[in-house]
C-alpha cells in the first residue's frame, strides 16, 4: 500500500488518479492514516466522486488472504480496464483543478446481444413443488443455499421468484451464468421479465462498454439484475441483496489465472457481508457443494420435472467391444442409425454428443511409430480434415499435415480416434439429404448455437453434432434422440474429479429429451464399460446415489470435501533446474506432518512456450496448514488452491 496526500477526507472505496514514479495509475482509498514522517505525493483526482461500494473492498481483502494473492491484483478484478481514460459520455466527476475536461455527447448506446427482444411484462407461475423448493430456500438458515433440482424441473422459475422479490425489497441482483452463448434460454427469459433493469455483462463487449457499464452500476441508485459469467460477481451494486448461480458445478467458475479464485467461494462471502442470499442451482451440483448443504441444512431439493408431459427416455447402452453392433459403421451403432433414419422420416431432431473436436486425436507414423506432436507442448496434435491441418488444443500451434513421417520420411501417416469434425463428414456423407451442424469451439462468428439457436429450435438443423457445448441449458422442441458416441472417453484421466465430470456431462445430454415437447425420447449411449457405475447412476438419473457413490471414493483417497487440495506448480525454462527446485520444496514441505505431499510430477501440459513444468499436489485435512505452506514458497511457485481439477 502507498499514501498519498489530500486536501478532503476520502471515503474508503473511493477511486482515485494517483502519481507512481512517472506514470500515473488507478488507486483506491482504504483508510485515512496519520501524517508520515517523510513527504507524500498528493492525488491528482478523485475519479467519482462515489466510492466503491463497502462490500467489494471487503470481498478484495477477502480474496487476499483467502487464496494468498497480492491484494492490488484482487482489486483489479474490480476495476474496469481502462479506468483512467475519459470516455465520451462518461460521467467521471472533475475533483481537481488539473483534470482534463470532459467531453459532451450522450453516452453510447450498448445493444444486448441478439436473443433478447423487448416484451409485455411475464406473469411468474410456480407449480406446487417449485412452491415448495422457493419456500424452503427462504427459511434454509445461512447465506448460501443449495437447489438440487432435477434436469427439467423449472429452476429458472423460482430465479425469478427469488430475483422479484429482492427487486421489491429495493435489492440488487447477480445472476452468473458459465457462458452467456451457452445459456441465451435462460438471459432471455431474465430480459422478458425484468426488461429495463437487465444489465448484461460479458466478453464480447470492447473495454469502453466495460468501463461504461461501470459507471452505470456504479452511479444507480435503482436495484439492478447483473447478469454475466464469473466477473458479473463484481459489478458495483450498491446495495446487492441476491446473487444466484446457474449451472454451479460447472469449472468456468473457477479462474485459471492468476489470481486465482473460485467464484462460488467469493460470492459466497459477499453474501454474508450484504447479508443477503447466494443461490446455486445445479441438476448435478459439485460434491463437495453437496456435502456441505446437506450437512448444513441448506440443501433443497426439486425432483418433479416442470412439465406433466415430461416422459422418461428410452436408454439403450450399446458396449463397443461388442463389434456385431457397428457392422453397418464404425462409429454409429445400428441402434442409433436406426433413430435417426425415423427421425429424418418423421421431422424430427437428433443430436451426437462426443467431447473431442477436430477428425482424429492421434496421427502416427504405420512404420516407425514416430507419433506427431506439438513442437512446444509435446502434446498430440488433432487432426482437422476439413482444412487438412495438425493443430495443437492447448497453445493453437498448426501446421499442414506432412506427405511423409518427419523422422523415417515413410509416407504413410494414420490418424486414430475421432473428433467432431469427423463424426460430422461421416453423417453426412450417410445421409446426404440431412441438414447436418456440428457445434463446437472450432465454429467461427455467426456459427455457434448462440448465433443459430432460434434455426435450430425451429427445425432447420435435423441432426446437431458438437461438444459440450450441446449439453447444456437447450431446450429444442423437435429433439427426439440423443446420441452419445463415446460415454467412457473422460473416466481414465488422472484426475480426481474425473468421474464427477463424465457423470455431470452424460447427465446434461440425457437432459436434453424427454422435456415434454414429443410423446418419444431415445438415448443411445456407446461406452467400452458399459458396467461401470458412473454409467449406471448417469442413466438412472441417480445423482444421490451416485454421490454416495463417489463421496466413499473421495474419504477412502482423501480428496475434497475431506481433505483441503492445494496444487503447486514451477515453470522454468531448463528442466533439470525445475525438477531439482521441486524436488528440495517437496522435501521441505514433506517435513510438515499436516501434509500430504504427493511425489513431483510433469504437469498435464508438461512444455510450453514458457518452459517445463512440474507440479505437487498437497492435501490436509487443515486448510490453514495449507496457506502456511504457501508463505514459505520460493518466488516463482504459483498457487492453486482449492482447484476443481488437476488437470
Amino acid at each position: 500500500m502507498l499514501t498519498y496526500t489530500f486536501d478532503k477526507v476520502l471515503k474508503p472505496g473511493t477511486l482515485v488518479e494517483i502519481p507512481i514514479g512517472k506514470f500515473r495509475a488507478a488507486g483506491v482509498v482504504v483508510k485515512k492514516v496519520a501524517q508520515p514522517e517523510f513527504k507524500c505525493r498528493g492525488i491528482v483526482r478523485i475519479l467519482y466522486s462515489r466510492p466503491l461500494p463497502a462490500h467489494l473492498v471487503a470481498t478484495a481483502w477477502w480474496i487476499a488472504e483467502y487464496y494468498q494473492v497480492p491484494v492490488t491484483a484482487a482489486l483489479n478484478m474490480i476495476l474496469p480496464v481502462g479506468i483512467l481514460k475519459i470516455r465520451r459520455g462518461s460521467c467521471q466527476s472533475l475533483s481537481s483543478p488539473t483534470s482534463p475536461s470532459l467531453r459532451g455527447g450522450p453516452p453510447p448506446r450498448l445493444s444486448p446481444p441478439q436473443y433478447i427482444e423487448p416484451s409485455p411484462p411475464r406473469l411468474i407461475r410456480l407449480n406446487p413443488h417449485q412452491k415448495m423448493a422457493l419456500k424452503g430456500l427462504l427459511e434454509a438458515p445461512g447465506a448460501t443455499k443449495l437447489l438440487f433440482g432435477v434436469t427439467g424441473s423449472g429452476k429458472t422459475n423460482i430465479y425469478l421468484k427469488m430475483a422479484e422479490k429482492a427487486l421489491l425489497e429495493q435489492k440488487s441482483v447477480i445472476l452468473l451464468v458459465p457462458e452467456i452463448a451457452l445459456t441465451g434460454q435462460l438471459v432471455q427469459v431474465f430480459g422478458e421479465v425484468f426488461g429495463d433493469k437487465i444489465t448484461l455483462i460479458h466478453s464480447g463487449q470492447t473495454e469502453a462498454e466495460r468501463h461504461l457499464i461501470f459507471e452505470k452500476l456504479l452511479n444507480s441508485d435503482e436495484p439492478q439484475v447483473v447478469v454475466g459469467p464469473r466477473s458479473a460477481l463484481f459489478a458495483p451494486l450498491s446495495n446487492l441483496g441476491l446473487i444466484i448461480i446457474d449451472e454451479e458445478h460447472e469449472s468456468t467458475y473457477y479462474q485459471e489465472n492468476t489470481p486465482k479464485y473460485s467464484a462460488i467461494r467469493v460470492a459466497s462471502f459477499m453474501a454474508k457481508e450484504v447479508h443477503g442470499d447466494c443461490i446455486l442451482g445445479s441438476a448435478t451440483p459439485n460434491i463437495s457443494d453437496y456435502y456441505i448443504a446437506k450437512k448444513q441444512g441448506s440443501l433443497i431439493r426439486l425432483k418433479e420435472k416442470a412439465k406433466a408431459e415430461a416422459i422418461k427416455p428410452k436408454i439403450q447402452i450399446i458396449d463397443f467391444k461388442d463389434r456385431a453392433n457397428f457392422c453397418k459403421n464404425r462409429y454409429f451403432s445400428k441402434a442409433l442409425l436406426s433413430l435417426i433414419e425415423k427421425n429424418l422420416e418423421q421431422g424430427r431432431q437428433t443430436l451426437i454428443f462426443h467431447n473431442r473436436r477436430g477428425s482424429s486425436p492421434l496421427t502416427i507414423c504405420e512404420k516407425c511409430g514416430n507419433e506427431l506432436l506439438c513442437p512446444t507442448c509435446f502434446l498430440p496434435l488433432t487432426l482437422h480434415a476439413d482444412s487438412y491441418t495438425l493443430q495443437c488444443h492447448t497453445c493453437g500451434y498448426y501446421c499442414k499435415v506432412p506427405t511423409g513421417c518427419p523422422e523415417c520420411g515413410y509416407p504413410d501417416l494414420i490418424h486414430k480416434g475421432f473428433g467432431t469434425k469427423l463424426l460430422e463428414s461421416e453423417l453426412v456423407r450417410l445421409f446426404p439429404k440431412a441438414r447436418v451442424r456440428r457445434f463446437d469451439a472450432d465454429n467461427k462468428k455467426g456459427e455457434g448455437m448462440d448465433a443459430l439457436y432460434s434455426e435450430v429450435r425451429d427445425g432447420g438443423v435435423d441432426i446437431l453434432v458438437g461438444t459440450q457445448t450441446l449439453a447444456k441449458g437447450l431446450d429444442l422442441p423437435k429433439l427426439a434422440t440423443v446420441g452419445v458416441v463415446a460415454a467412457d472417453a473422460g473416466l481414465s484421466l488422472p484426475d480426481f474429479a474425473a468421474e464427477e465430470r463424465v457423470f455431470q456431462l452424460l447427465t446434461q445430454v440425457i437432459g436434453r429429451v424427454g422435456r415434454g415437447h414429443l410423446t418419444e425420447a431415445n438415448v443411445v449411449i456407446q461406452t467400452y464399460r458399459p458396467e461401470h457405475p458412473v454409467l449406471k447412476y448417469a442413466v438412472d438419473e441417480d445423482y444421490e446415489g451416485f454421490a454416495e457413490y463417489l463421496l466413499k471414493q473421495r474419504q477412502r483417497s482423501g480428496f475434497p470435501p475431506f481433505k483441503y487440495v492445494m496444487r503447486l506448480d514451477l515453470t522454468l525454462k531448463t528442466e533439470k533446474i525445475v525438477l531439482r527446485k521441486i524436488q528440495e520444496t517437496a522435501q521441505r514441505l514433506a517435513l510438515d506432518k499436516r501434509l500430504i505431499i504427493s511425489p513431483p510430477m510433469p504437469a498435464f501440459h508438461e512444455r510450453t512456450l514458457r518452459g517445463y513444468t512440474w507440479e505437487i499436489v498437497v492435501r490436509s485435512a487443515s486448510r490453514k496448514a495449507l496457506i502456511e505452506a504457501c508463505k514459505g514458497l520460493d518466488q516463482g511457485f504459483r498457487v492453486s488452491l482449492e482447484p476443481p481439477s488437476l488437470l
